[in-house]
């Protein structure tokens, strides 16, 4: 498009809108349009304020918003470009290859808990995979470093005021002004709960562990999903409790088997990632949330609903199950360690009713309270108003990420192979073949320096060869990492097709 034709903005100074309004709806029209195209340069803000007669600042708040919706990005002394990925596009299309089909559908059987979850050797692994150089890590559930220097200059301004609340003990529900902020970042997601109804947590995974201690008692039954995030299945392992998969379909759980095992165990707790499950990526629509709250209510079964990567979604998600939830059944966890910073440990869980005042009275004989320090950053960098630029910038760049991998598993993997096509998070989740001897080739591609997640470690008991892929990473490793698994598979393809014809022909003619 030509530069001139950039800037004949129409406003209407009298409209309802404000003017920065109509100058970003003008560019994101633009952009979403096609218009203007990936890399194309945004008129300078001098440039656009003197044609068009506003204030700079008026044009500086216009592209701050479309930044932060993830269409522009800026770069220091040049301006601003156009987006390469456009956050909210969802069906991109390259080398013919549908971004937003998955063809996901495996067998539909339910497992009991046989345990001997993998979680702790997986974690350890790649935290291990983190300091060896030459390492590409699928494997891990850790997001990639982003926006580091900002986060470390809004910590030192949480550290330079008074040190009196920060040095102190606190209470064990966590600090009333984190909370607060907490409480209005969920109304965005369409969840309206109150600080009292919130505890600030040591990451989800603390909040998984006091509420699964809480509901379940040894020998208890448990439903998950299968597959399903392995610490978890470490827990429920742990305290001894008794497991019941019930598969995937690629809209979510099974409902109807859900259902039979609802009136034939009489689960005490359901166990559900709605968003961006973990590990297959795949998100439920509003109605299988409304159907499966339905059958934990006609079966008094109460959910821990575990949305860690809500955060992560390249588009507006579907509520919380527990935005649905009128009689407390519903304990909801989510954290910051996904979108903000691992280290900090900072997690917050969604308590309403008489349980709430028990589960924090278990989060202070756990720990007392998370850090304050930490505590203290996350609410400064809420209060700076950067997170949500912070979130589509993520957003934008794991979007890159998992177009960069389903191109690369659409050129390299055997067509045998298939896998889910995740709507943000950080995983998508590869289906093997029965035949594939997924232990083997996890084994043989961390000889040549690539660490994959073997499938097993999310299962209660036997399920299907599968991997988990973590797509964060930059495109050149995704293509040598993803090309190398593929070589992999199929040598392995070509070594069960012999050994199957070999099989054939020493079979006696009926």
């Amino acid at each position: 498009m030509e530069r001139g034709k950039l800037v004949n903005i129409v406003l209407s100074r009298h409209s309802s809108q404000p003017v920065y309004q109509q100058i970003h709806n003008h560019f994101s029209r633009l952009i979403k349009s096609g218009k203007l195209t990936p890399g194309q340069k945004l008129p300078s803000i001098r440039t656009l304020s003197q044609r068009i007669r506003v204030n700079k600042l008026t044009i500086i708040q216009a592209y701050s918003y479309l930044e932060a919706d993830g269409l522009i990005y800026a770069r220091q002394g040049a301006g601003y470009f156009v987006n390469r990925v456009v956050a909210s596009d969802l069906t991109l299309r390259s080398r013919n290859i549908s971004y937003t089909e998955s063809h996901f559908a495996p067998a539909q059987k339910v497992i009991i808990s046989e345990g001997g979850s993998s979680f702790f050797e997986q974690y350890i692994a790649s935290l291990q995979a983190q300091h060896t150089t030459g390492i590409i890590d699928f494997s891990s559930g850790f997001p990639r470093s982003h926006g580091v220097d900002n986060l470390q200059k809004i910590a030192k301004r949480a550290l330079a005021k008074p040190l009196d609340n920060l040095f102190r003990y606190d209470f064990p529900e966590g600090q009333l002004i984190l909370r607060q902020q907490i409480c209005q970042m969920l109304l965005q997601q369409g969840l309206e709960v109150l600080p009292e109804e919130l505890i600030i947590t040591s990451g989800s995974e603390q909040g998984i562990s006091l509420t699964i201690n809480y509901y379940l008692q040894r020998g208890d039954w448990a439903i998950v999903e299968t597959p399903t995030y392995h610490g978890a299945l470490s827990i429920l392992e742990n305290i001894g409790a008794k497991v019941i998969g019930i598969p995937m379909t690629g809209a979510g759980m099974n409902l109807e088997l859900l259902e039979q095992y609802l009136k034939s165990h009489r689960p005490k707790l359901i166990y559900t990632i709605s968003t961006l499950h973990n590990p297959t990526g795949i998100t439920t629509s509003l109605t299988h949330r409304q159907e499966l709250l339905r059958l934990a209510q006609q079966y008094e079964c109460p959910i821990l609903e575990d949305n860690a990567y809500e955060g992560l979604n390249f588009d507006k998600g579907t509520a919380p199950i527990k935005a649905l939830d009128n009689n407390n059944l519903v304990t909801y966890i989510s954290t910051f360690s996904k979108t903000l910073m691992p280290g900090l440990r900072v997690g917050y869980m969604v308590v309403t009713g008489k349980h709430y005042r028990e589960l924090v009275k278990q989060k202070a004989l756990h720990d007392m309270h998370v850090s304050t320090v930490s505590q203290a950053i996350v609410s400064e960098y809420l209060a700076s108003g950067q997170f949500r630029r912070h979130l589509n910038r993520l957003q934008t760049h794991n979007l890159q990420s998992r177009n960069a991998m389903l191109q690369a598993l659409e050129s390299y993997f055997p067509e045998a192979v298939t896998w889910t096509i995740p709507k943000g998070g950080l995983f998508l989740w590869a289906h093997l073949p029965d035949s594939f001897p997924i232990q083997a080739i996890c084994k043989e591609a961390l000889a040549q320096n690539i660490l994959v997640a073997n499938g097993a470690a999310f299962f209660p008991g036997v399920g299907y060869p599968a991997m988990r892929l973590n797509f964060s990473h930059n495109i050149e490793q995704i293509e040598i990492g993803i090309k190398t698994l593929g070589n992999l598979l199929k040598k392995y393809s070509s070594l069960v097709a012999q050994a199957s014809l070999v099989a054939q022909a020493g079979k006696p003619v009926q």
